[in-house]
């Protein structure tokens, strides 16, 4: 049985490196074969000099990724095989609390990743994202983001480390359901509680200052029939010239959030047909509906962990001879994140039609769908976005439709509608 595990894992680790490579190499490969040519609906928007950056751009992404991908698989295996042998055989050796070796053990994987990881973030940060215009931010206010992203991190870590062990030690016939309700509470308050504890630590939220603009949202919100607590805009800019906007928050806490890079480089029209697309996702109840899919699928898998940090072949198969449950959930997260990569074209589909879904309200709560292309055409020279993806990567990777195909899908709205 050992041998077995062993045999799947390695095939579904060796399978998501593998078909990842592939991936990235299609994408880059059809990039630089189409990268070249003007899709149609891009024909008047576009000069030569701005699509060679969106090319160079995405390739320099990809290659930077490929390291990225090859350096944490690499470092991975190592945790794997060579250290969790012997970091479990000590913890589980010393008089300690089980929620103390827990702690211990989680610490140190988090501290490897995220050491193996900062490279490749400064990289990106002052080298990639500063050849092409977009990183704004400092080595002090960097710094400053990931002291507080790792005591966050920390904090987060020891509240759901420690509930879980304490279910594991004191209900050990049904941890796994307490575990369970517990993680969906923790998931639900923090949606509540992100847009007024968290996000203010990392940047400055006011209510927004163009009046006229702030006309226009509440009126949006009206004809939607939604109440918000309040259209805010933050100071990204000082980190990135990306431009975004989203809803965030649940309950009283739900708020507009408008990136001030996007106030400065739209139209209030553009900007309001951009959120009119984020009521799209909220008047089709996508948010509610991921997290109820996700609710129901977290039930399964913690009764599914339960009985797989059980099962002592599990810790064998690597090398483990004790059968500390801290070291069965990161064996068996092993083996489903592996497997969830296989899987991501399906949650890849459906929020892709998500997307098409909250366009299609856009177009209804405007009557047109120009100022969302206009919106969807700056974004793309804004942000230097790949036009020519190849369509196996959007399988995998792309949570929306491709920018030439959400526009040209958006244009037969008006079309449909002046033939009508």
């Amino acid at each position: 049985m050992e041998k077995i595990l062993l045999a799947v894992f390695l095939i579904l680790f060796i399978g998501r490196m593998a078909l990842r490579y592939v991936l990235e190499r299609l994408n880059t490969g059809h990039l630089k074969t189409h990268g070249r040519e003007i899709p149609p609906v891009f024909r008047d928007e576009l000069d030569e000099a701005t699509l060679h950056r969106m090319v160079d751009y995405t390739c320099d992404q990809s290659h930077l990724e490929s390291w990225e991908h090859l350096a944490g698989d690499a470092i991975e295996l190592a945790v794997i095989f060579l250290l969790l042998p012997l970091g479990i055989g000590w913890l589980a050796g010393i008089n300690i609390h089980l929620i103390v070796q827990a702690l211990i053990f989680f610490a140190c994987l988090a501290l490897i990743s995220g050491v193996a990881g900062l490279p490749f973030d400064i990289y990106h940060t002052f080298v990639l994202e500063r050849k092409y215009g977009f990183s704004t931010i400092t080595w002090k206010l960097w710094l400053e983001d990931l002291f507080k992203s790792v005591l966050i991190s920390a904090i987060l870590m020891t509240i759901i480390v420690s509930a879980l062990m304490a279910f594991v030690t004191y209900l050990p016939k049904s941890w796994w359901f307490w575990g369970w309700v517990f993680f969906t509470l923790f998931q639900l308050t923090l949606l509540w509680l992100y847009p007024v504890l968290i996000a203010p630590l990392f940047n400055k939220f006011e209510p927004i200052r163009d009046a006229a603009l702030k006309e226009k949202i509440v009126a949006l919100l009206a004809s939607a029939g939604i109440e918000a607590k309040g259209i805010y805009q933050v100071d990204e800019g000082r980190r990135s010239k990306h431009t975004n906007a989203y809803f965030t928050g649940i309950g009283k806490t739900k708020r507009i959030v408008l990136y001030d890079t996007l106030l400065a480089s739209n139209t209030h029209e553009e900007i309001v047909s951009v959120l009119a697309h984020e009521i799209g996702h909220w008047k089709k109840k996508h948010i509610l509906k991921q997290l109820a899919f996700m609710v129901t699928v977290s039930l399964f898998l913690f009764y599914f962990v339960y009985f797989a940090v059980g099962h002592p072949p599990l810790y064998r198969a690597f090398g483990i001879d004790r059968t500390p449950v801290y070291a069965g959930l990161f064996l068996v997260s092993l083996y489903l994140g592996a497997a969830g990569f296989f899987l991501a074209p399906l949650g890849a589909a459906v929020t892709r039609h998500f997307e098409r879904e909250a366009d299609r309200i856009a177009y209804e709560l405007s009557g047109t769908s120009r100022p969302m292309i206009n919106a969807l055409k700056r974004l793309a020279k804004d942000n230097l976005s790949n036009l020519h993806p190849h369509p196996w990567y959007v399988v995998f990777y792309y949570s929306h439709p491709p920018l030439t195909e959400r526009i040209e899908y958006l244009q037969a709205m008006d079309y449909k509608k002046g033939d009508a």
